[in-house]
């Protein structure tokens, strides 16, 4: 025991104390708060240069009904060609010129938008909101309905979701949320898996093909050898991923606070209360922002509904759990090969599992509690995986204890099974290996 605590403490020191160990500490957050604020600060960024539009409205259905925006304005030519106006362009301070056709009404594409270089998405989908709303508007006048009928007829739906507790409690729950906790959980498993997995073949590899595997296997058992390699990586993997998430967070606050302190202050829903302000009553406007604000406060209640402490817990078993299974067969890969390029064709196997396991998760996100999605998060070589996901939707206590009794029991199978292969492999050079050989090595007895 005292053996594999040495070898623990030498991966573990050896690794943590490199410049590429140090740099990704410090890059991997900077990037994944990068990747939060960037996108966040863009989408605050308003173009505030006002855009002049000349609409020829030759159908004559649209006068006064595309309505100007903060930074759109909407200028209505009458007894003016579009040559006229084509002509005078270069020296006019028109961004567009907008030409609407006599058959617009039984050709959806009878609208033109000429400009000198391509308009904006959000010019676009503005002009074409308009013309739709006005356009249904008419043909629900024409059958009779009045605008004060056509007015009132929009209604809106947001669905709440309440759980019921164990103890005859509520609380309020978000699909939403659950669906990005539990994406998140389960790709970050499945990417350390992949990441640290590989880091324990290679670093395998190079012991071996440089003899200092020799040195040490002389003072220690090849058993001890591979469960502190295993192990020691796995430390440096958590403290790794802890790192990362105090850095990404005190990044994250201290950037917003610095740099962006009214970011996120707009949000996304008054953005578009502000849109419809233009185009509806106060009234109207009073009660959207209040169905706003009630939406806001749902997230915030569905975000406090979450069970982090379980999530929290369950990522870290499963991210151990599912990183020493697989950990002790890349162990047990690089130890039968002498170089990365002949590690291919035994990846295979080890590989399909994990794959097969995004996929599954994919499908369980929308159908948590679907056969496949129970299974796949039972079955140890998928479930660190597919288990993340659905725990935040509620999982029985009992599924998710038997989904850790057996990654406990198969991880400790396939460490046997390794061990067998890695006795043998690690001082096995210059040999091509191929199944039926590693099938003599794990038939051996001690």
């Amino acid at each position: 025991m005292n053996k594999i605590k040495l070898i623990i403490s030498r991966e573990y020191l050896t690794r943590v104390k490199k410049k590429s160990f140090l740099v990704m500490t410090i890059l991997g957050p900077i990037l994944f708060a990068a990747m939060m604020v960037v996108p966040a600060w863009l989408a605050s960024l308003e173009d505030t240069d006002t855009k002049n539009i000349a609409i020829i409205d030759n159908s004559g259905l649209f006068m006064n009904k595309i309505l100007d925006t903060d930074y759109i304005k909407f200028e209505y030519l009458q007894n003016t060609s579009l040559e006229e106006v084509k002509k005078d362009f270069a020296t006019s301070d028109y961004y567009a010129v907008l030409q609407i056709f006599p058959s617009i009404t039984e050709e959806p594409n009878a609208v033109h938008l000429f400009s000198e270089k391509q308009p904006s998405f959000a010019v676009k989908s503005h002009i074409a909101n308009a013309m739709e709303k006005e356009l249904k508007n008419r043909k629900l006048r024409e059958h009779g309905i009045d605008d004060e009928v056509i007015n009132s007829i929009k209604s809106d739906v947001s669905i709440r979701t309440i759980q019921w507790t164990e103890d005859g409690g509520i609380k309020e729950g978000s699909t939403e949320v659950a669906m990005v906790v539990g994406y998140a959980g389960g790709f970050l498993i499945y990417f350390f898996i992949f990441l640290f997995g590989a880091q324990v073949m290679r670093g395998v590899i190079e012991e071996k093909t440089s003899r200092i595997v020799e040195i040490i296997i002389s003072s220690a058992r090849p058993f001890q050898l591979m469960m502190g390699k295993i192990v020691g990586i796995a430390l440096v993997g958590l403290t790794q991923f802890l790192l990362w998430i105090v850095l990404t967070t005190a990044i994250i606050f201290g950037a917003k606070t610095a740099f962006f302190p009214d970011l996120g202050s707009k949000p996304e829903q008054e953005v578009a209360v502000q849109n419809m302000m233009q185009q509806q009553t106060m009234v109207q406007t009073d009660q959207i922002q209040a169905q706003d604000l009630d939406q806001f406060t749902s997230i915030l209640n569905s975000m406090q509904s979450i069970e982090y402490g379980k999530i929290f817990f369950s990522f870290i078993f499963f991210f151990l759990g599912g990183y020493l299974l697989y950990g002790s067969l890349f162990a047990a890969i690089g130890s039968a090969v002498d170089n990365e390029t002949d590690t291919q064709q035994f990846m295979v196997p080890i590989t399909i599992p994990l794959i097969l396991g995004i996929f599954v998760m994919m499908n369980a996100i929308q159908t948590p509690d679907s056969p496949v999605a129970f299974w796949f998060s039972i079955i140890p070589l998928t479930s660190p995986i597919v288990m993340m996901v659905r725990i935040p939707f509620g999982v029985p206590d009992w599924q998710l204890a038997l989904s850790m009794v057996l990654l406990i029991l198969t991880f400790l199978g396939t460490t046997w099974l390794a061990a067998k292969i890695y006795r043998t492999g690690i001082l096995m050079y210059g040999k091509k290996v191929n199944y039926k050989e590693i099938w003599k090595w794990i038939r051996y007895k001690s």
